[in-house]
């Protein structure tokens, strides 16, 4: 609570909040647009080219900021900044980096050679369920019947996903595209609970950085095929290829760190449940795709089957109910060590 109520505001709204959209948004047409750019690049080669795309700003960016924090007027919350972080800390920032930026991205890049944009979104969505998985593996929070059910619908949802093929002629939905759409959002949920763990001693913009830097290192094989391709593609996908590094990756991956590191990893990977929604609005009105009747049921399963899993997922709620107890069978309301723990 205390971080929400810090945090600044424009126009009523928090700045994570702000954050939170500006990312979903930027995220939601990465989909549109890597499915567009399916015909001028491989995936290895668009995900070079698109982290290289983001690491030029990001540097440019993060050295303008760094300058302007040496100022002693330079007020910021969230960790200090560091030029590069070390031990721990720095490990976790390139595996993020690697797991994040480069194999999810080429995995995903993959994948919308076999799905059309909406399909593939409504998978990566699965996250979140990993997620919690995570959590309940690693973090004691254990498996709650809530969890499994949630985990069952959405299990239900990708079959019928894999099922219900494309309504478009040339993403036939296969059980490739579905495997590797699976496989991104392991890596997307990996990259998430790594970078929460980084983002406790390194500043979002650096680790955003230095996570880009980790993922462009990891596909730098791929240049010699992404040089060989930029000299076949037209203006136009040159253009979208710099759009996805500067928006969806430089600027969103820098808003969605600078929110996760003001409030939990869960709720924050909750907030992409839109994505899919926006993809697939977005993907019919500028690639005229859709997926089709019984794959957008086996996302709304999918969809559904997150958000009960992570909605029922309280462990505060779990762990106040044993405190309440006792003031509730106290005789004598008098005691004042009560008072505090009924608020």
């Amino acid at each position: 609570m205390t971080p929400r109520s810090s945090s600044p505001a424009v126009l009523g709204v928090s700045l994570p909040a702000l954050a939170a959209l500006t990312t979903v948004v930027l995220w939601a047409s990465a989909f549109v647009g890597i499915r567009a750019l399916g015909d001028s690049f491989s995936p290895g080669s668009m995900a070079f080219l698109r982290l290289l795309a983001a690491v030029i700003p990001l540097t440019v960016i993060v050295l303008v900021v760094r300058l302007r924090r040496r100022s002693p007027r330079g007020v910021h919350d969230g960790p200090a900044p560091t030029c590069f972080p070390r031990g721990r800390a720095s490990g976790l920032v390139m595996a993020y980096g690697v797991a994040w930026f480069a194999g999810y991205t080429i995995l995903l890049n993959w994948a919308e050679q076999h799905l059309d944009a909406g399909t593939a979104s409504l998978l990566v969505n699965l996250a979140p369920i990993l997620v919690a998985i995570a959590a309940g593996l690693f973090l004691g929070e254990g498996f709650p019947r809530h969890l499994v059910i949630g985990m069952t619908i959405a299990f239900a949802g990708v079959v019928l996903i894999a099922a219900g093929g494309s309504a478009t002629a040339d993403a036939h939905a296969d059980w490739l595209g579905v495997l590797l759409g699976i496989a991104a959002a392991v890596l997307y949920a990996t990259g998430v609970l790594i970078q929460k763990s980084a983002l406790r001693t390194v500043d979002a913009l650096t680790a955003t950085w230095l996570g880009a830097l980790a993922g462009l290192v990891a596909t730098l094989p791929f240049a010699p095929a992404a040089i060989s391709e930029l000299a076949d593609a037209d203006a136009s996908a040159i253009a979208a290829v710099i759009y996805l590094g500067v928006g969806p990756t430089a600027i969103a991956f820098s808003t969605w760190a600078y929110a996760l590191a003001r409030t939990d990893a869960g709720a924050m990977a909750a907030t992409t449940l839109v994505v899919p929604a926006i993809v697939i609005a977005m993907s019919w009105a500028l690639l005229d795709e859709l997926p089709t009747g019984v794959g957008i049921v086996g996302g709304v399963l999918c969809i559904g089957g997150v958000a009960i899993a992570r909605r029922l997922l309280p462990p505060r709620t779990r762990r106040a109910r044993p405190e309440t107890r006792p003031a509730q069978t106290a005789p004598e309301p008098r005691v004042p060590e009560g008072s505090p723990t009924a608020t």
